[in-house]
C-alpha cells in the first residue's frame, strides 16, 4: 500500500527535472498523475518511467501554462480522466536575466508569464475542484532566489518573490475549506544548473554543489502526505555546501 494510492496530482512541468522529480516520488506511492508541459515526447518519455516506478495511471497533455484556455482544459481532462483532484504542483518555470537596462518587455513577461500568471490560473481551477470536495493541496515551487537573488535576475528573483506571495494568500483563502498550500523553494538543482556553474543569467559563477531531483521529489511527498490538519508551509532545500547563508 502506497502513502498516495487512490489520489491524484497534477504536476505542470512534469516531463523533466524537478517535475519528474516529483511525480516519479508520488508514482512510487501510489498516486494517479497527471502530467503536463509544452515538450510532449519528453512528457511521454517520463509517462513510460513513471508507469513502471509506480501503480497507479499516468495521463500526460501538453500545456502552455501562460494560455489560459489551456489551463481550463487541464483542469477539465484530469476531471473527466479520475473525476477528482488531491494534488496540484505548480512547478512550470521559466528562466531569464541580464542588465536590467538591457532586459526587454519580452523577457520580463515570459518569465513573469510562467512563473507567476501560470501558478494562478492553475491554482483557480484547483480551488474550484477542491473547494466542494473539502480539500486538497497545493505545492508551489518558490526559489531561493525569492530570498537571496543572484546578480542579473530581476525578472526571475522578481517571479518567486511573487510566487510566496501568491502561496501565503491562497494558503489564507483555502484555509476554511482544507485547503493546503504550501512553497518549496530549491537550491542548486542538477537540472536547473549547467555543470560549469553557468547560472540562468548568463554570468559564469563557478562550479557550485548540486542536489538532485529526486531530494526535491522527497521533500514534496512529505508535504503531501501530512495528515489533513496539517501543513508545511514553506521549505527550503539546498545543498548543504551551497553559499547561501552568509553570502550577503
Amino acid at each position: 500500500m502506497g502513502s498516495l494510492d487512490g489520489k491524484v496530482a497534477i504536476v505542470t512541468g512534469g516531463g523533466t527535472g524537478i517535475g519528474k522529480g516529483i511525480a516519479r516520488a508520488f508514482a512510487e506511492e501510489g498516486c494517479n498523475l497527471v502530467i503536463a508541459a509544452r515538450d510532449l515526447d519528453r512528457l511521454e518519455s517520463a509517462a513510460e518511467e513513471l508507469r513502471q516506478a509506480g501503480t497507479g495511471r499516468v495521463v500526460v497533455t501538453q500545456l502552455d501554462v501562460t494560455d489560459e484556455q489551456q489551463v481550463i482544459d487541464l483542469f477539465a481532462l484530469t476531471m473527466r480522466e479520475f473525476d477528482r483532484l488531491d494534488i496540484l504542483v505548480n512547478n512550470s518555470g521559466a528562466f531569464d536575466g541580464g542588465p536590467i537596462d538591457e532586459l526587454t518587455m519580452e523577457q520580463w513577461n515570459r518569465v513573469i508569464g510562467v512563473n507567476v500568471t501560470g501558478p494562478f490560473m492553475c491554482t483557480r481551477e484547483a480551488f474550484k475542484i477542491m473547494k466542494p470536495a473539502g480539500g486538497g493541496r497545493i505545492i508551489n515551487i518558490g526559489s531561493i532566489a525569492a530570498q537571496r537573488p543572484r546578480d542579473q535576475s530581476a525578472p526571475y528573483s522578481t517571479s518567486k518573490n511573487a510566487v510566496w506571495g501568491l502561496t501565503t494568500a491562497t494558503a489564507l483563502e483555502g484555509r476554511p475549506h482544507g485547503i493546503a498550500v504550501s512553497c518549496l523553494h530549491p537550491g542548486n538543482v542538477a537540472v536547473e544548473r549547467r555543470s560549469d556553474g553557468r547560472s540562468a543569467t548568463g554570468v559564469d559563477e563557478g562550479p557550485e554543489p548540486l542536489i538532485t531531483p529526486a531530494d526535491m521529489g522527497r521533500t514534496a511527498l512529505l508535504m503531501a502526505t501530512l495528515p489533513p490538519d496539517a501543513n508545511m508551509l514553506e521549505a527550503i532545500v539546498l545543498p548543504v555546501a551551497q553559499t547561501y547563508l552568509g553570502r550577503g
